[in-house]
């Protein structure tokens, strides 16, 4: 295992898409929704590296045979909250591969993270977690994270939009 000390955290550029597209097919095998990814290269390319980006990922990187291999990543936006004035920094998704885990990683790029809401006077930081991910839950709480169990979380997905558009268009 690597020396937890030599590891460098980056923003994502375009040439990463392979790179991101490969941890978050990561992400999603480990929360058992490799079946949900329909993401491509093309896709992150256009979505965040383009002229209004709707993403900006980092990427954690570490010294493996004289090269330097992204073992972890995460992938945020900001949001507004109208309560607090301020923007939100959302954490979309924060993966290290398993092989990696246990060397602080994780922590690493959760605080890169702290810093970057800190620098843009962001008055909170969010994010979801999948309610049978214990050992997500328990680092989150150790970093004194609390749960919004008040908050249900709701979503239209993609069908669920077309649907919607199509009732309305058809009034």
């Amino acid at each position: 295992m690597n020396d937890k000390n030599h590891y460098s955290i980056r923003p994502a550029q375009a040439t990463d898409v392979g790179t991101l597209l490969v941890l978050i097919r990561g992400i999603a095998e480990y929360e058992k929704l490799s079946h949900a990814v329909t993401n491509s290269e093309q896709a992150l390319l256009e979505t965040g590296f383009g002229d209004d980006p709707y993403f900006r990922a980092i990427l954690l990187e570490i010294e493996e045979n004289d090269a330097k291999k992204a073992v972890g990543f995460a992938l945020y936006f900001f949001t507004y909250s109208t309560f607090t004035g301020k923007p939100t920094l959302y954490l979309e998704d924060l993966f290290v591969m398993p092989a990696y885990r246990s060397a602080g990683y994780g922590k690493a790029l959760f605080m890169h993270l702290v810093g970057i809401s800190k620098e843009k006077d962001c008055g909170r930081m969010e994010w979801s977690v999948l309610d049978w991910n214990e050992p997500a839950i328990k680092f989150y709480q150790l970093l004194g994270a609390r749960a919004m169990d008040e908050w249900t979380v709701y979503r239209l997905d993609e069908a669920a939009l077309d649907a919607l558009t199509s009732e309305e268009n058809d009034k």
